[in-house]
């Protein structure tokens, strides 16, 4: 029972959306009517406010860390497994990606990932950041940097933590990724993709 109501607060958290949350209080357009209409932090860069665009990327990645820290913290009180603390942090993902306060319309769950990431193991977080970092310098392309992140991160705690539940979360987590940048895929095999930075369109 502890882990259900662990597992529902930790979903409750992954959907306050910081994307609308925040735009909304800076006075500029709903993410989710321009560009991608994506409300991620890429998205919110390109209202063309870099200080929305990185309190968005904050927001998303720390309620991440912070469901899976708060379940680290209080897994004894709480008889918390360490599959149970996976689920936590699946459970927040989910919730950025179906948010109930947002009629289920989320993000793609990049920034909320890491910050899970981060709360699972710190080294591994970092890892896939890095990741994340070297391909989006690279090729200036958000989502391409995602899909190659979040390959290579079941695959570098497998590598450096072995096999476990823990490793069947990230799996999800990273499938359900990749999943929800669909169109992006699509759009970078055309090569109809928008690079980090680019304006909304009007």
């Amino acid at each position: 029972m502890n882990t259900l109501i662990a597992v529902v607060l930790a979903y409750l958290l992954g959907s306050v959306s910081f994307a609308v949350v925040v735009s909304k209080l800076m006075g500029l357009s709903d993410p989710r009517t321009y560009g991608s209409k994506n409300p991620g932090a890429t998205n919110v860069l390109r209202s063309g406010n870099k200080a929305a665009a990185i309190l968005t990327l904050l927001g998303d990645a720390v309620k991440g860390w912070l469901a899976v820290w708060l379940a680290q913290r209080y897994a004894h009180a709480a008889d918390l497994s360490e599959a149970g603390i996976a689920l936590v942090g699946l459970a927040a993902f989910i919730g950025h990606l179906w948010p109930v306060f947002f009629r289920f319309i989320g993000g793609k769950g990049v920034a909320t990932a890491a910050g899970v990431l981060i709360g699972i193991r710190w080294e591994l977080g970092l890892g896939v950041l890095a990741v994340w970092l070297l391909v989006a310098f690279a090729t200036r392309y958000s989502s391409l940097a995602a899909l190659i992140a979040a390959a290579s991160a079941p695959m570098i705690y497998g590598m450096v933590f072995g096999s476990d539940a823990v490793l069947l979360a990230i799996f999800i987590m990273s499938g359900l990724l990749i999943y929800r940048h669909h169109q992006n895929i699509a759009n970078l095999m055309s090569g109809k993709e928008s690079k980090i930075g680019s304006k909304k369109k009007a």
